[in-house]
């Protein structure tokens, strides 16, 4: 199956982390794949701990969107491609359970994936039959194709958040 947790709401990676650990917990292989993010965050030092989870995930930090420089726009579409082609071989060598992409539908809207093998890797989990790989997308805005593809969608809804009242992100709740 496909989950989708998008939303302008907080807890789309919340959700996928915790399905990963379920899943982990259950035995199953998990690829937790980040797009868009080089921070530390406290849920990698968790998942890093699991014995059956592989974090994939760009070793460097680029900063928000709008700051880019082209040359920095070519250097992510390049990491984030190179991600992707790593699970594109997990999925074929049947050597994961379950593949996270958090944060994909960014790299998609903004063009810093290639979105025609994005939508190869949703076709080879379609279609792998028996022992198919759940695969769980998260991120504001999706493209049509992710929402049309998903067997399951989570709107997170904002109905208050603490960032209106100036309140910043903060360590160990918001990353």
């Amino acid at each position: 199956m496909i989950h989708l947790y998008t939303g302008d709401g907080k807890g789309k990676t919340t959700a996928a982390v915790g399905l990963a650990v379920r899943a982990a917990g259950s035995g199953m292989r998990v690829i937790f794949a980040q797009f868009m993010k080089g921070n530390d965050t406290g849920e990698l030092h968790v998942l890093q701990e699991l014995s059956n989870v592989r974090i994939l995930r760009s070793q460097k930090q680029f900063g928000f969107y709008k700051t880019l420089r082209e040359d920095q726009k070519v250097e992510l579409t390049r990491i984030h491609d190179g991600l992707l082609e790593e699970i594109i071989e997990a999925v074929q060598k049947r050597a994961c359970d379950m593949v996270i992409l958090d944060e994909i539908t960014y790299p998609v809207n903004w063009a810093l994936i290639e979105a025609a093998r994005l939508k190869e890797l949703i076709s080879m989990v379609q279609n792998c039959g028996e022992g198919a790989p759940e695969l769980v997308l998260t991120g504001r805005n999706p493209a049509d194709f992710l929402m049309d593809c998903a067997d399951y969608v989570t709107q997170m809804q904002e109905v208050r958040h603490p960032f209106q009242k100036g309140i910043a992100a903060r360590k160990g709740i918001e990353y």
